[in-house]
């Protein structure tokens, strides 16, 4: 048991950093420019962040189950089919921690700019970022994890402050709130550009489920695990409706829609100079808090296929830090850094992500029904994960209709995983 070593609040804060990353920073301009209405995208950031709660209170089951690590891997795998678990294992490894650590790394080096007042380069200083988080939890997991911790605890208390310091300033704008007014009535609803913006927002709440990864390693894990989904997705939850809310009536829309850096318009057009590169430098601290702790938590993942013999050994470790997958995690996610375009891959991560989470939450329906209610303890069950996988699914078939390219790149990313299965498969039972 010695490796149980993370508490509920470790485990929280890991939730918390690896929710709180460049989704929150980005989605909403390019949100804006599909839907038109400051209403409508706030909106969805309400129904994102119930659709991630129910993800997370249905997690929160299969971790009383399961305590282990491995996230959908170690679930699909003993529920399903090893086939069905080695495919949410390599979606995790391209479009649960590759891309999105490139997207998070990049949009620090976005922010990272007007917060030092340097030009930077982008890719190179992004890559820089990844190394950093590297040698940050590539040695100890007591240290890292003490500092990340840190990073985390100070990134809520700043962004509480600019979010404060955002309502008061708009309180003293009821120019800009009454032209929203005007705008907002003209925007008609569309429910198919609706559900586009749920899939980019469903990125920015993806992490929920940071802890199923690392469960394994969580001291108490039916009480600490479990808890840790859903306090640290309703924390980040309320801090993005009202982030959002601060953000969307700052400046007019023409200025924020399709804009990645909506985030610094905003604090720009609230508080000048001053105010831009505080919001900044709270950003850039929130990204690199991101990337940390997806560089913790994801080659758990491998590691645990390396064990099960479905991934290459090299990746399998005895020690409390699996330095192996760390490291090629970190090379992969460098490399995605060099040939990423940011607004593609929100659309790309949210929906292969989505499939996975939406078929894991499935596997627990079907053990619901097959064992009884009681083994899968959730409130409003079973209606809370039925309505987790319907609107997941629900706006991953509207991105199929709207933006084919994204969605075909998360579909060949599965049907890639299939022969990589029992190529391993086939090499595990030749050993």
């Amino acid at each position: 048991m010695s490796r149980r070593r993370l508490g509920l609040t470790t485990a929280t804060a890991l939730v918390i950093a690896n929710m709180i990353g460049a989704g929150v920073f980005t989605s909403s301009g390019y949100a804006l420019a599909g839907l038109g209405s400051r209403e409508h995208v706030l909106l969805a950031w309400i129904l994102g962040g119930l659709i991630a709660l129910c993800g997370a209170l249905s997690y929160s089951a299969l971790l009383r189950r399961m305590p282990e690590s491995g996230g959908e891997y170690y679930f699909l795998s003993r529920t399903v089919h090893p086939l069905a678990g080695f495919l949410a294992g390599w979606v995790s490894l391209l479009a649960g921690f590759t891309a999105p650590i490139a997207v998070a790394a990049l949009a620090l080096a976005q922010y990272l700019g007007p917060a030092t007042g340097l030009e930077l380069h982008p890719q190179t200083t992004a890559t820089a970022a990844i190394l950093l988080a590297f040698v940050m939890h590539g040695w100890h997991v007591g240290r890292g994890v003490l500092l990340q911790n840190s990073i985390v605890a100070l990134k809520l208390l700043l962004l509480l402050a600019f979010i404060l310091l955002g309502f008061l300033r708009l309180s003293a704008l009821e120019a800009i709130a009454a032209s929203a007014e005007t705008v907002a009535s003209d925007a008609t609803f569309d429910i198919g550009a609706f559900a586009v913006t749920l899939v980019w927002i469903s990125f920015a709440y993806s992490g929920w489920n940071a802890t199923a990864y690392i469960a394994g390693e969580v001291k108490d894990p039916e009480r600490n695990a479990t808890r840790s989904l859903w306090l640290g997705c309703a924390i980040v939850t309320v801090t993005y409706i009202l982030l959002n809310g601060v953000f969307l009536y700052a400046a007019p829309i023409a200025a924020l829609a399709g804009k990645a850096e909506v985030g610094a318009i905003a604090a720009l057009a609230l508080g000048g100079r001053s105010m831009e590169v505080f919001l900044s430098s709270i950003v850039t601290l929130a990204l690199f808090s991101s990337v940390s702790s997806m560089i913790l938590i994801g080659p758990r993942v491998y590691a645990r296929m390396a064990q099960d013999g479905l991934f290459p050994r090299l990746f399998h470790h005895e020690t409390e830090v699996p330095q192996k997958a760390m490291a090629f995690q970190a090379l992969l996610a460098i490399g995605a850094v060099w040939i990423s375009d940011l607004k593609s891959l929100l659309g790309y991560v949210g929906f292969t992500l989505g499939i996975s989470g939406a078929l894991t939450v499935l596997a627990l329906l079907q053990q619901g029904r097959k064992l009884g209610a009681a083994i899968v303890p959730i409130p409003g069950y079973p209606f809370t994960p039925a309505l987790y996988i319907a609107m997941t699914l629900g706006a991953s078939g509207f991105l199929v209709a709207r933006r084919p390219t994204e969605a075909l790149f998360g579909i060949a990313t599965l049907l890639v995983g299939v022969p990589l299965y029992f190529a391993f498969r086939g090499r595990r039972n030749r050993v």
